[in-house]
């Protein structure tokens, strides 16, 4: 017998049989194939989302460079060339594709296993001995090319391990019944009442005056600023509370003892301790896209005898299904205006007709710089609040407001207004009716403000138990007053579903069964596979969470460590903020303490007094960058032991940051932002905002639209187009000097390497900039200048870069650079 033969290749085959089983009835059995056209085995049906395979990326297989070639031995070596094409005919039959679609091997995995298999095959020195066997038998022609495919199955669930475990994966996913998610909750007999009513109707009012007689209670509200005012009210009626924020803990008592009330973020609320009242305002965000998650795990979740929620009538529907779901009854208590919001019949068309108690609201900064300058050159003191201001700061220019000694009358705000502060306000102006807004994918959008935010900031007006008790509203521009009627004679659609968010045991679990996942693949493969109840709840947008995982994949850090910075509340668009971020997790994954002098080295402490708005710009970054590290010293207070001096810090730059929003018209003009005379036409940011969307969804790429990077930082005002002209500019110099023309966009240098101008490295060593986003700019503006036919736009064109030709606003002769 030869020792090569077919018949010892079979005797070796059926000895290896009993030693190296792939899996019941695969190895040395002949499958029965399935015909083009025949049904494939269908499973479990899950209702929800559709799996995209695309998201799973195959695991290299590394072979053992000390394996024993037992194959070899056994029947002698392979011819490679032979062995490609036996693989080629394998991975091309039609059974073969349609057997793999049986096994969950779609046609995106199908490719990637048939290469990978190939590649495998071809690169390893000894294989499997039972592979090489088979292989053997083929290139003798004593079996089948199909026999490879157990061994190919096996090979495909090595590189794709989810194959094993997906019906697992599937019910850790399943997110259909999350009422059973608390079951201490589910154990009570819990009273659910909702206040509903709009603003400024006493709703919270009632609620909270039985939450202040209750023996224990939790308020949980939207932001900082209203926890911090029912902490403060609730101790001064003599009700002792605590107040726990993701940045500060305060207790009532001296010692440090909890007390039997606390006011708290909604997502900081305990669902494990007991309540005998419970208060979550603003209840209708559960349809928040973001953190919608967060009031959905308070009202399901919270362990309370009563639990109060106040909102929007809107929201009724919603709540009495998701009552339904926890086999609970709803008790609904209406409440109307307390006082009266008329709708004037003119626009006030000029800021010459601002009034004592008006309040303009705007949706950009570039608005909220332009309209402040204009009414102070009128000889008009305003008051500036926006959203990136520190609390401090709001209160502070909330009281210069309200102050009825205080020369100033006049509130220029953006829809930060809208909740958290007590202002006077007789008349809310809106300076335009186009908000930007996120939708569930986690896109910004422009559009026409919705009925809900409407009424929630007109309803600022007039408010009850202050000097104004009756409110006005009205629009800036003439041709915005009939959408304005059209939007407040309208009621709020009803609420229909509530956000959703994977728990970080959820994601340990995926963790568990796909190990060489990364934390971003892990939340995406999860909501994926995720199954939801469609008629009352969607997936909250995790973007912003994917954003910081992938920033910090590269740094070694166990997972749950890792979940935790990821949920840091901060705003990704912030490169100096993203920094602080990156070296933090850095410094946690090396087991360094980030200590106070460490941390004051990074944000250049002591601070100093902003010059311009770019500097002001940059202390908010760094108060955020303060606010993260208070977050991360109540989970991580080991690694981040300097919480009392951070705050003391953080105390002064609030200070600091005051001065500056209450000398604001000084940081515009050493800014030199651009600044009309003519105020309306200056909202022809959302226009160009609008056109640039137009343009993008056409894929036109037309002149006169800005890049995207490029609207962003000046909607952010991180620049502004008297900026944008000046690192022009420079770029154009540094192009003329360096003998690079118009540095084209395939020129993939720093284009501000090595020369850089004075704003370049002004903005580069503050962290607004990066030289990834000077790369990105640069190309922006090169693809702009040849749609426009402007060819490099030389540094003596004054026109605005990215408008068209359109004269850039307030771009006046004589008018100097910002230093």
């Amino acid at each position: 017998m030869l020792v090569n033969g077919p018949r010892w290749t079979r005797c070796c085959r059926a000895m290896l049989n009993s030693v190296h089983s792939v899996s019941r009835g695969t190895v040395g059995v002949r499958r029965t194939l399935l015909h083009p056209g025949s049904p494939a085995t269908t499973g479990t049906s899950y209702r929800g989302k559709k799996d995209d395979t695309r998201l799973f990326t195959p695991i290299p297989i590394r072979p053992s460079p000390d394996d024993i070639n037992v194959g070899a031995e056994l029947t002698g070596a392979l011819d490679k060339a032979e062995m490609l094409k036996v693989i080629l005919k394998f991975s091309n039959r039609k059974e073969i594709k349609f057997l793999c679609l049986e096994n969950g091997i779609d046609s995106n995995l199908q490719q990637q296993a048939f290469v990978s298999f190939r590649k495998y095959c071809l690169d390893t020195d000894a294989l499997p001995a039972d592979l090489h066997v088979v292989l053997s038998d083929i290139l003798q022609g004593a079996g089948h090319v199909d026999d490879i495919f157990p061994y190919f199955l096996r090979h495909v669930k090595q590189i794709f391990p989810h194959l094993e475990c997906m019906d697992d994966l599937k019910k850790i996913s399943d997110l259909r019944q999350p009422a059973n998610w608390y079951p201490s909750a589910r154990g009570m007999n819990r009273k659910v009442i909702f206040h509903s009513g709009p603003t400024n109707s006493g709703k919270t009012y009632h609620a909270m005056e039985r939450f202040l007689a209750a023996k224990s209670g939790v308020y949980c509200g939207p932001l900082k600023l209203l926890a911090s005012e029912v902490y403060n009210k609730s101790n001064q009626r003599g009700t002792a509370c605590d107040l726990v924020t993701g940045e500060e803990r305060k207790f009532a008592n001296p010692e440090g003892k909890p007390s039997a009330h606390v006011a708290c973020t909604v997502e900081m609320t305990s669902i494990n301790t007991p309540y005998e009242v419970a208060v979550i305002d603003e209840i209708q965000l559960l349809k928040d896209v973001g953190r919608g998650w967060a009031w959905t795990r308070a009202f399901l979740g919270l362990m309370a005898e009563e639990i109060h929620v106040c909102g929007e009538p809107g929201t009724a529907d919603l709540l009495q299904k998701l009552c339904e779901t926890t086999h609970e009854s709803l008790e609904v208590r209406n409440y109307k205006r307390l006082t009266p919001l008329h709708i004037e019949e003119q626009a006030l068309q000029t800021l010459d007709n601002v009034l004592p108690g008006d309040c303009i609201v705007c949706f950009s900064k570039n608005d909220i710089y332009a309209v402040s300058r204009e009414i102070e050159a009128r000889g008009k003191e305003v008051a500036v609040i926006y959203g990136g201001l520190p609390p401090g700061t709001k209160l502070a220019q909330a009281a210069k407001f309200n102050d009825p000694n205080n020369s100033c009358k006049v509130l220029v705000a953006t829809d930060a207004i809208g909740m958290g502060l007590n202002l006077s306000i007789r008349r809310v102006i809106f300076y335009s009716m186009i908000k930007p807004t996120m939708n569930q994918k986690g896109e910004k959008e422009m559009d026409t403000i919705s009925v809900s935010a409407a009424l929630q900031i007109a309803g600022r007006a007039g408010r009850y138990g202050m000097k104004w008790e009756e409110g006005y509203v009205t629009t800036f521009k003439a041709e915005d007053l009939p959408t304005l009627k059209g939007i407040l004679g309208q009621t709020p659609d009803p609420l229909t579903q509530a956000g959703l968010h994977p728990t970080a045991d959820m994601i340990e679990l995926y963790a568990y069964h796909l190990p060489n996942a990364t934390l971003s693949n892990l939340m995406e493969i999860f909501v994926s596979l995720s199954t939801v109840d469609d008629s009352l709840y969607f997936m909250c947008n995790t973007e912003d969470f994917k954003f910081l995982a992938e920033t910090i994949q590269h740094v070694p850090l166990p997972l749950r460590a890792r979940y935790i910075f990821c949920c840091a509340p901060i705003n990704r668009n912030m490169p100096f903020v993203c920094s602080m971020f990156l070296k933090y997790a850095r410094r946690y994954s090396r087991n360094e303490p980030v200590t106070f002098d460490w941390l004051c080295n990074q944000c250049g402490w002591p601070f100093q007094l902003p010059r311009t708005i770019i500097d002001l710009v940059h202390l908010e970054a760094v108060f955020d960058v303060l606010d993260l590290y208070l977050w991360l010293s109540y989970r991580f207070p080991d690694l981040f032991p300097d919480e009392k001096l951070v705050r003391d810090i953080q105390r002064e730059l609030d200070d600091i940051i005051q001065q500056g929003v209450f000398q604001i018209t000084k940081l515009l003009k050493n800014s030199e932002t651009a600044v009309s005379t003519n105020t309306p036409d200056e909202d022809s940011f959302v226009m160009r905002q609008k056109k640039s969307k137009y343009y993008r969804e056409a894929g036109a790429g037309a002149g006169g639209t800005r890049g995207r990077l490029t609207e962003r930082l000046l909607a952010q005002g991180l620049l502004t187009p008297a900026m944008l002209q000046e690192l022009k500019q420079e770029w154009d110099q540094q192009a003329k000097r360096t003998g690079k023309g118009g540095g084209g966009a395939d020129d993939e240098d720093d284009p501000f390497d090595g020369t850089r101008g004075r704003l370049t490295e002004r903005l580069l060593a503050q962290g607004l900039l990066t030289p990834a986003m000077l790369q990105e700019l640069k190309q922006e503006w090169d693809q702009q200048a040849n749609v426009t036919g402007k060819g490099g736009g030389g540094a003596d064109d004054e026109d605005d870069p990215f408008d068209g030709g359109k004269k850039g606003p307030g771009r006046r002769k004589g008018s100097r650079k910002m230093k």
